[in-house]
């Protein structure tokens, strides 16, 4: 089968990912071998490139969301069968420590990303991949492969940051950072999906016009100085009940200072730096809570594909490539020249 390999780290991603003829895996008894109809890029598949924050297993093959046909099943195997439509749930636990059984396989110690911190050669950019049987979730027949490849991981992270993690209610004022990301682009949707006004943020006025296309109420540029003064603004100098926070260092103590009193801020992510700096008396006289979160559960999944085949959440795609040209997906990303999710077609060459 053919694989996207690379097999050194490189800040350039043209100059180590190359398309390869690989085995196609042999799967274990609980395991399921999917034909791979769509991949979808994230994030953590340039720190894989990088070497940065991370090592990975070399050589090695990036890939989280995948969706596609089952095309073998292990013995053990009871829930899916062979020609079944399915999507990736790329968290994978141990799913019996305490944390797993209580519902927090999110948390768990030996918990990996499919295919970041996996391998060798274990991740979905490639024409057949092999998961557990736990690891896979049914789409209805009226959810495109590339759909599903584009929401599963940033819809399921979406839902697990603000119905999970930061409890959001109807009626709320909600602050959505990078709303043309992919886990914003949800994250919009599923706050009007709770019927609450919605604040995005964005960096040109074209992502800021996405950002009212798919519902948000008002949008501010978080690239001007004053972005937070707007924010407030908009709220008559009240602030928001939640900030759904994933850009970091360069706007992080403003999104904390914008919170009302007893607000949350849920926070997936830090692209552009770590080690940020907050006023504590924010925290303790206004009762903010901050909170992380990383993924979702496999229910949490589930939930937003449900939402998704009823149309109320809709993956937005900025562009398909065919898989002989997937690094450029990559370098797409790196320099930020997207509004939402880029796919790859690895049967498609």
């Amino acid at each position: 089968m053919k694989a996207a390999v690379f097999r050194e780290h490189n800040k350039d991603p043209e100059k180590v990912v190359k398309i390869e003829d690989i085995d196609v895996p042999k799967i274990k008894p609980n395991e399921v071998l999917i034909k791979v109809e769509a991949t979808s890029y994230n994030y953590n598949d340039l720190w894989a490139i990088w070497g940065s924050p991370i090592k990975v297993p070399m050589p090695h093959i990036s890939g989280t969301d995948i969706s596609g046909t089952v095309e073998e099943v292990g013995e053990e195997v009871t829930s899916v069968r062979k020609g079944d439509r399915v999507v990736s749930h790329g968290n994978l636990s141990c799913r019996i420590c305490n944390l797993c059984t209580s519902g927090r396989e999110y948390d768990c110690e030996r918990r990996q990303v499919w295919g970041f911190q996996t391998g060798p050669l274990w991740g979905g950019y490639c024409q057949y991949a092999h998961l557990p049987e736990v690891n896979i979730v049914k789409i209805s027949d009226n959810i495109s492969f590339e759909d599903a490849a584009a929401i599963s991981m940033v819809g399921m992270t979406s839902w697990h940051m603000l119905v999970d993690r930061a409890r959001i209610k109807p009626g709320q004022n909600i602050l959505i950072m990078g709303g043309t990301s992919g886990v914003g682009m949800v994250g919009i949707q599923i706050a009007k999906l709770y019927h609450c006004s919605v604040i995005a943020t964005a960096g040109n006025k074209q992502k800021m016009d996405k950002c009212l296309e798919i519902g948000a109420d008002h949008v501010v540029n978080h690239r001007e100085a004053d972005w937070y003064k707007k924010v407030r603004d908009i709220t008559n100098k009240k602030g928001v009940d939640i900030v759904f926070e994933h850009i970091g260092k360069t706007v992080f103590p403003q999104a904390v200072a914008l919170l009302r009193m007893g607000g949350t801020l849920v926070s997936t992510g830090a692209t552009t730096g770590y080690d940020s700096a907050i006023d504590l008396r924010y925290l303790f006289f206004r009762g903010i809570n901050i909170v992380g979160a990383t993924q979702g559960t496999r229910a949490e999944l589930e939930n937003v594909l449900f939402w998704t085949a009823n149309k109320k959440i809709k993956p937005i795609i900025n562009a398909v490539l065919p898989f002989q040209n997937m690094v450029k997906g990559h370098v797409m990303m790196m320099n930020g020249d997207q509004i939402g999710k880029t796919i790859t077609t690895p049967q498609k060459l």
